[in-house]
């Protein structure tokens, strides 16, 4: 059975969102998701550690063909662009070690292909994610959904410009 299986990933320091989905024959469904909640006490580094640990542990197990990460938004204090960035570069690293290629997404750009709208709320692009999974994503947090998305984001942008080649 032909298809491809990509880890979208959510990234921060607290929680990180990641879900895996398959496509396969331009059908989507739900591999598995989740959220990495580090201890907040003791060291930052430890948290990274948590990330990057866990993210290669839910990685070994599901074996993805291709990582989807989300960027990090503007318009934050440094600080938080800071930890946010070091936590995506962690996520990055859990890939890398994969050798899985790695896909950058913008929020709005995820928003914008899930919703038809860059700004669109976290809970719509939750409901999206739902329906396009064809599950009820009751109860699962939003990094979740979130993560969800990008990778779903990234499948759908692939597969645009799979047929814009064939055509071109």
């Amino acid at each position: 059975m032909a298809g491809l299986t990509v880890i979208g990933i959510d990234p921060g320091s607290r929680n990180t969102g990641w879900g895996i989905v398959r496509e396969v024959s331009g059908v989507l469904s739900l591999v598995d998701c989740g959220v990495i909640r580090p201890p907040v006490k003791g060291a930052f580094a430890d948290r990274l550690a948590c990330i990057f640990r866990e993210l290669r542990r839910v990685i070994n197990l599901h074996q993805p063909s291709e990582a989807a990460i989300e960027q990090v938004f503007g318009g934050i204090n440094p600080a938080t662009a800071l930890k946010l960035g070091q936590a995506r570069g962690v996520a990055c690293a859990a890939c890398a070690s994969f050798d899985l290629p790695v896909s950058d997404y913008e929020p709005r750009t995820v928003k914008k292909t899930l919703v038809g709208v860059g700004s669109a709320e976290k809970e719509q692009v939750a409901f999206m994610v739902g329906r396009l999974l064809n599950r009820k994503p009751d109860g699962w947090p939003l990094d979740t959904t979130d993560a969800l998305g990008v990778a779903i984001c990234h499948l759908t942008v692939r597969s645009l410009a799979e047929r814009l080649k064939k055509q071109g």
